[in-house]
């Protein structure tokens, strides 16, 4: 199946304007954290969260920050207090057949494609953060529909996350890295529904939909810009 035909993915239509202000409950709380590594990060760099959740809120309507989902989470793969700034949203979409079809590495490949490069970029756009020590990596959680809903039956819904350790995350910032180095660099996990599929070999290629797509009569709040 060709690459195009995996990437027609229909997004779900808005209409009009989102709230003036984004849900506060998307940032984990402090009291939540289980060391004082993560919950002095969460202090130090409490504008960052608050930034990003508000930037991914207006600037990519079409997806849902899950609840107490940005913070500064340990990977369960790592043996130490490792702790990624992390962000899990839900991709509204209207899976295509082309997309349904595919494989779930496919799937994937797309997805990583067109969502985790972009993030990534906003999530260390602030130096102080891509500077601090404690920081060691990025996590970019995605989840989305994997086909059509049939009737009587409850979606399937498709998830990976990616663990991108800083050096990485540095080096692709830079540009001396590629989307499919930096995927070979990453550590992918995937979940069919609630199944784990264990780490996932993907590709990924350069994608500009997240820059280039509007939203049919969306209007960004007054005040409001993105980058």
């Amino acid at each position: 199946m060709s690459r195009g035909a995996v990437l027609a993915l229909a997004v779900l239509a808005l209409a009009g304007g989102a709230a003036a202000a984004p849900h506060e409950d998307r940032i984990l709380p402090l009291e939540q954290y289980t060391s004082e590594k993560g919950r002095a990060l969460a202090h130090a760099h409490s504008r960052v969260l608050r930034e990003l959740n508000s930037e991914i809120y207006h600037c990519l309507p079409w997806v849902e920050i899950e609840k107490e989902s940005i913070g500064f989470f340990r990977p369960k793969h790592l043996q130490r207090d490792d702790r990624y700034l992390s962000l899990r949203i839900y991709i509204e979409q209207d899976p295509s057949p082309a997309f349904s079809r595919a494989s779930l590495e496919a799937r994937a490949s797309a997805m990583f494609s067109r969502y985790v490069g972009p993030l990534l970029r906003r999530m260390a756009r602030d130096a102080a953060l891509l500077a601090d020590g404690s920081v060691d990596g990025f996590t970019v959680v995605l989840e989305w529909q994997k086909d059509a809903q049939r009737q009587g039956e409850r979606p399937i819904h498709e998830t990976i996350a990616a663990f991108v350790d800083k050096p990485t995350a540095v080096d692709y910032l830079a540009g001396r890295l590629r989307p499919d180095e930096l995927v070979a660099r990453a550590r992918v996990l995937g979940w069919d529904g609630e199944t784990p599929r264990g780490t996932l070999r993907l590709q990924a290629w350069d994608d500009n939909f997240v820059a280039t797509y509007k939203v049919k009569n969306y209007q960004l709040e007054p005040g409001v810009s993105c980058q």
